[in-house]
């Protein structure tokens, strides 16, 4: 806009030229001579001017492009599905495992015989409860790393004791996370793991024995949560992982709203380098589980369950939570996830 405004002036003061006087014609026109001379050099020198204040003193050197992340080519972590819902089928044919019954005490046993050589720790105790006192015992595999520092995966193995005279075997409730956690104990045997330990706990009481309040239910955990406050345990864990209820064939895993939302985060994009995220998330809910009595004394948690069993939660704590209602393939998603999910805080 400046040239064209400028261009528009020279025209008029040359309109006016035949009404003067010869002289002054002369005169005028020398003097825009001069004018237009004058901004010609003055441009120049202004041009000349600009470009030796901007003018470096020496070349520098050009900015280096920003490194590209590099895309993560860790081989996915496989468990055998496999075996995974065969120990589901075989805790499952144990039958009711509610605390104190005979059923419950087999599946100790068969819980640690699968565990002969590894080193397991017994978290044991008589649990005054509304119902009476009753044995509880967690057990406790451990798996350890090059890193200071501890990840806890927890699932319980008790059924629902008010349900015991009616059939229910807890096939999801109870069995799936008893077998994901053996499951998870073949890889993690052997050489020192690259990493964090790992400890796997079999929790006992998960249950309430009458009805489920702050008081009655989670007797397990709530036990070994007080216990590793009191010995410094807890200070060393990185990150606490529930498994509950996770074989049901249409897997549906909730977002908790009590869980450590960096945690949950975590654990989703482990599902999606898996392709499993449309497993994960699909809603969310404040869930009352296993992770409490650590999340309420600072612990990082996370429950990974689908508490959604069934059309309405139908099999959910009745008879008809059985083997047949459960995928394999649940238990590929769950598992292979879980071990991403450590194998992602290994390298946080």
């Amino acid at each position: 806009m400046k040239q064209r405004t400028a261009t528009t002036g020279v025209r008029q003061a040359f309109l006016c030229a035949p009404l003067c006087p010869l002289w002054l014609r002369i005169s005028l026109a020398l003097s825009l001579l001069l004018a237009v001379s004058s901004s010609v050099a003055c441009g120049k020198a202004d041009h000349s001017n600009a470009s030796a204040a901007t003018k470096p003193e020496s070349p520098a050197a050009a900015p280096a492009p920003p490194e590209a992340v590099r895309p993560d080519t860790a081989p996915l972590p496989q468990i055998d599905a496999k075996r995974a819902f065969q120990y589901t089928r075989e805790v499952t044919a144990f039958g009711p495992r509610y605390m104190g019954n005979e059923n419950h005490k087999k599946l100790e046993r068969y819980i640690l015989d699968h565990l002969k050589g590894d080193q397991v720790e017994d978290d044991s105790f008589i649990a005054d409860t509304v119902e009476g006192k009753f044995p509880v015992r967690n057990i406790i595999a451990k798996y350890p790393g090059t890193k200071d520092g501890i990840i806890v995966i927890v699932g319980h193995y008790d059924t629902n004791y008010p349900l015991r005279d009616t059939g229910f075997v807890g096939a999801n409730d109870g069995g799936s996370s008893t077998a994901i956690l053996l499951e998870y104990a073949h890889h993690l045997r052997g050489n020192k793991r690259d990493g964090y330990s790992v400890w796997l706990v079999w929790s006992d009481g998960e249950e309430a024995v009458r009805q489920w309040s702050a008081t009655d239910s989670l007797y397990g955990t709530r036990h070994l949560a007080e216990k590793w406050d009191k010995d410094g345990t807890l200070k060393k864990i990185k990150a606490l992982m529930v498994m509950d209820m996770i074989g049901d064939a249409d897997l549906d895993v909730q977002r908790d709203t009590n869980s450590t939302p960096w945690l949950l985060d975590l654990i989703y994009a482990a599902a999606q380098r898996g392709g499993y995220q449309s497993h994960f998330y699909a809603f969310q809910g404040a869930m009352e589980d296993d992770h409490l009595p650590f999340v309420k004394r600072g612990v990082p948690c996370a429950d990974i369950i689908d508490i959604d069993y069934g059309y309405n939660d139908v099999f959910h704590h009745t008879p008809q939570d059985t083997i047949d209602k459960l995928s394999p393939k649940s238990l590929e998603i769950v598992g292979n996830t879980t071990l991403e999910t450590i194998r992602l805080l290994d390298h946080r």
